[in-house]
């Protein structure tokens, strides 16, 4: 038995709301849309993954979800223009992450990252 994938499922009564945050800018693709689930992804091998933690790091709150994309400055920029409200960051972390915490549409807490 092998677990193949993890699927974060967020509730909202406003399905369009995610376009801009995880399809425009993050670049997600709509893999699949059944009108009352709509699902953002990419045809990019990913490792299968699941944290569990007491908090975030450098003492900020255990976010949500967590987002590894190749620059982060770019997205960013990006998520600020949007208006998307950023929570801590950009900070390099001790542990050789660069990352931001960012607000999403349905109000979680989201950790965009890239390893240093």
């Amino acid at each position: 038995m092998a677990v193949r994938r993890i699927v974060v499922n967020t509730a909202t009564a406003n399905i369009e709301a995610a376009q801009l945050f995880y399809g425009e800018i993050l670049g997600l693709e709509v893999l699949m849309d059944q009108t009352w689930i709509r699902t953002y992804g990419t045809d990019n091998k990913m490792q299968v993954q699941i944290s569990f933690a007491t908090q975030g790091g450098s003492g900020t709150p255990v976010p949500d979800i967590s987002i590894e994309v190749d620059d982060v400055g770019e997205i960013h920029g990006k998520m600020k223009d949007a208006g998307f409200p950023i929570i801590y960051g950009p900070a390099n972390e001790f542990w050789g992450v660069r990352r931001f915490y960012v607000k999403d549409p349905f109000g979680k807490t989201v950790n965009i990252l890239s390893h240093r």
